[in-house]
């Protein structure tokens, strides 16, 4: 809780996987993939509760032996590979308020592919948020190794720039990058919003977003490499 806010943590985590089956649940370091996500939240000193919206009662049993509450298993139709965001936190917040009358006002969504994050990262974010009255949201940010402005896209047989124009430099895609405007990239690590703009604006972002810039490395788990470098980076974090 902040200012007498409820704060509730929500880590969605589906059953199905393309690239690696069972991800949420595949291990890391010798823990399940999601038990990194359920720690950082105990290790939070402004979170309420924490909350695992999945269709698989095998995650299910796994998120409440970590501690994590389950009360809910996810409808198929939102549990798909193309499902967006906005459903699921849709369904977990209306099931809340109609089986509970529990209404949160900051949500913390946390994606199990972000496995690097601190508890004391969580509580900063919480507080940038409460810091800015007029913002809707909190996004993990970091400093892309390729600015957009490098970047090109497919024009027939040939590519062009995928910025098409940038005021005062002349190919800036071939400029050096300290010349180009400063960019973010979003991570899977953190993201915090009001949970009135679900229902106002029907979004878990908003329109006014703050950056939390992350200052060390972060990964977002997708394939096998990536188990193994976020294995390497909790080892160097620990060490």
């Amino acid at each position: 809780m902040i200012n007498k806010k409820k704060v509730l943590a929500i880590i969605p985590a589906r059953g199905g996987s393309k690239g690696i089956p069972k991800k949420n649940i595949f291990p890391l370091a010798g823990k399940p993939l999601i038990a990194y996500s359920i720690e950082s939240v105990k290790a939070s000193k402004l979170i309420d509760r924490v909350i695992v919206s999945t269709d698989s009662e095998e995650i299910r049993k796994i998120a409440e032996k970590l501690g994590a509450e389950t009360p809910f298993l996810r409808p198929a139709e939102i549990a798909q590979d193309m499902t967006p965001d906005l459903p699921v936190f849709e369904h977990c917040l209306a099931w809340l308020k109609k089986r509970e009358n529990y209404i949160p006002e900051i949500i913390v969504h946390l994606r199990p592919t972000g496995p690097l994050r601190t508890g004391k990262e969580i509580d900063e974010a919480i507080r940038l948020l409460e810091k800015y009255p007029q913002a809707d949201s909190v996004r993990s940010v970091e400093k892309p190794p390729k600015p957009p402005y490098k970047m090109w896209k497919p024009d027939g047989v040939f590519i062009k720039p995928f910025v098409s124009y940038l005021p005062g430099i002349k190919d800036f895609h071939t400029a050096p990058r300290q010349s180009l405007p400063l960019v973010f990239q979003t991570t899977a690590d953190i993201g915090v919003f009001r949970s009135k703009i679900v229902q106002e604006k029907k979004s878990i972002i908003g329109d006014k977003v703050l950056p939390f810039l992350l200052r060390r490395p972060t990964v977002d788990i997708d394939d096998k490499t990536d188990f193994l470098i976020a294995e390497l980076l909790l080892k160097k974090s620990k060490s």
